[in-house]
């Protein structure tokens, strides 16, 4: 198979010092490079800098007036615990879609919640390997 890995994900932002606020102080992930891409687009990627791994890669143009093609569904980001998440993002005010996780018949556990622009992102917690 060609493709190796998930390179990341483009999210249509509205307001580019608030994203990258909530992707790095909220989130955890670490701005990798941010530039204009051209004369009405600025980009920013986000991800692991130990790694250099792009996760996201926010995109806001001057007008706003992006297109409805490339619409993501939500992003999941993996943590070792769901629950220690969930309290540190109620304490920073994150709105979640559900008031408690869910559980995968593997025994992985999930919950969505709402980043700034209304995108749909989820906390995944994979099953414990015995």
């Amino acid at each position: 198979m060609a493709v190796k890995k998930l390179e990341h994900v483009g999210v249509m932002v509205s307001d580019m010092e608030v994203s990258v606020d909530f992707y790095g102080n909220v989130l955890g992930l670490d701005l990798l490079d941010r530039f204009a891409a051209n004369e009405t687009t600025e980009l920013a990627f986000l991800g692991d800098r130990a790694s250099g791994q792009v996760i996201v890669e926010l995109i806001c143009g001057k007008d706003n007036k992006f297109p409805d093609e490339g619409k993501v569904h939500h992003i999941a980001f993996t943590v070792d615990d769901i629950e220690v998440e969930i309290d540190r993002l109620k304490k920073l005010k994150v709105h979640f879609t559900q008031d408690e996780t869910s559980i995968l018949a593997n025994g992985s556990k999930y919950i969505f919640f709402k980043g700034p622009d209304g995108e749909t992102l989820e906390l995944f917690q994979p099953e414990l390997k015995k």
